[in-house]
């Protein structure tokens, strides 16, 4: 796979682009998109970008029936001066193989892929938008594709990379959001698929998800799916807390996602020479620093939000107020240091950006 080209065939007829403030999540698409087969004779072969549009699938296709599929979310961002820049993809591209090898599904060259990704972002690098907190969101996913309904992992599959322009995450500036906590449902226990980005673990997610809206939540905090004593994740996104000067947040025992965002957070309050440690958080324990004035921040960490900070918790009809539901210190100053790092506002001391030509 190392040594074949990408073939590529553009559009005729270009999309209008959509305005900066009518972005959302998701929702508008650009010109072109990679698409990379597998079978078992030929391994990974015909990589193309094409212009964007729908694609063929058989009804009997695995991933209608069993779900065999993954994904990963990386950025695109461009400078004040023009240029193209994406934050860690080897990271994301990484992630992409650990999340294949728990569904079964064949690795893929993370330099060739990493290639691809920057080569359909250089080809449809005018829908970046340039308004602060918007960009060009890489969306690649990996399914199977064989006309089998027996029960085993399929035989063939396709590695797909679309892009989207999303707009800023915080519409109305970054404030804490009311979090609940999940008493009932679980999000993932130790041995399942719970560091894996596959579609199966966010659509089981969505029953809690909507019926904590349902209650004024702007999303839930998952304990653990066999004591539910200990804190996982907030939403889709890691999640850390201020505890007396040191930043806690929940071990990669399994469970969790291992989060690009999550990883930068620590690389930084380590340069910074903040305490932070990596271990289990009861949340029992979580309430008794806050009874005792101890708990001083908490926050999420994602690639869509970069830093979602929490201003409240409510577990069992108990209510927690965090730092008098305002945004704390530390967590303004990774924000502020992440997203410059991203728009090129502040030095890239970690070599985290890839440039594109």
């Amino acid at each position: 796979m190392k040594d074949q080209e990408i073939k590529v065939t553009l559009t005729t007829t270009k999309k209008e682009k959509p305005k900066s403030d009518q972005l959302a999540f998701g929702k508008y698409f650009t010109d072109h998109m990679f698409i990379m087969d597998y079978n078992t004779e030929d391994g990974w072969h015909d990589a193309r970008i094409l212009p964007y549009g729908p694609i063929e699938m058989d009804p009997a296709a695995s991933i209608l029936h069993y779900g065999q599929t993954i994904f990963e979310g990386l950025k695109a961002y461009v400078t004040k001066d023009g240029e193209a820049r994406i934050f860690r993809p080897e990271k994301n591209i990484e992630r992409l193989n650990r999340s294949n090898e728990r569904l079964c599904i064949p690795q893929i060259d993370e330099a060739f892929v990493l290639e691809a990704v920057k080569k359909i972002v250089s080809i449809d690098k005018d829908w970046i938008p340039s308004a602060p907190g918007t960009a060009l969101y890489v969306r690649p996913f990996v399914f199977a594709t064989e006309a089998n309904i027996n029960v085993v992992p399929a035989a063939e599959y396709k590695l797909m990379i679309i892009l989207s322009p999303v707009g800023a995450y915080f519409k109305g500036g970054m404030n804490p959001v009311k979090i609940g906590v999940e008493s009932e449902y679980v999000r993932a226990v130790r041995g399942g698929t719970g560091e894996a980005k596959t579609g199966g673990n966010y659509a089981g997610s969505f029953k809690a998800q909507k019926t904590a809206a349902q209650k004024g939540f702007s999303q839930i905090l998952w304990l653990d799916g066999v004591e539910q004593k200990y804190i996982e994740e907030v939403g889709a996104m890691n999640v850390f807390f201020k505890i007396d000067g040191e930043v806690v947040t929940p071990a990669l025992a399994g469970s969790i996602l291992h989060g690009v965002t999550r990883d930068s957070v620590i690389q930084l309050l380590k340069h910074w020479d903040i305490p932070v440690s990596e271990r289990r958080i009861s949340i029992d324990e979580l309430y008794e620093a806050g009874k005792a004035g101890k708990l001083e921040e908490a926050f999420g960490t994602g690639t869509a939000a970069v830093i979602a900070p929490i201003g409240q918790l409510t577990w069992k009809g108990q209510d927690l107020v965090i730092n008098d539901s305002k945004i704390g210190t530390v967590s303004q100053r990774i924000y502020d240091t992440l997203t410059g790092i991203q728009y090129g506002t502040v030095e890239d001391t970690f070599n985290w950006i890839t440039v594109i030509e």
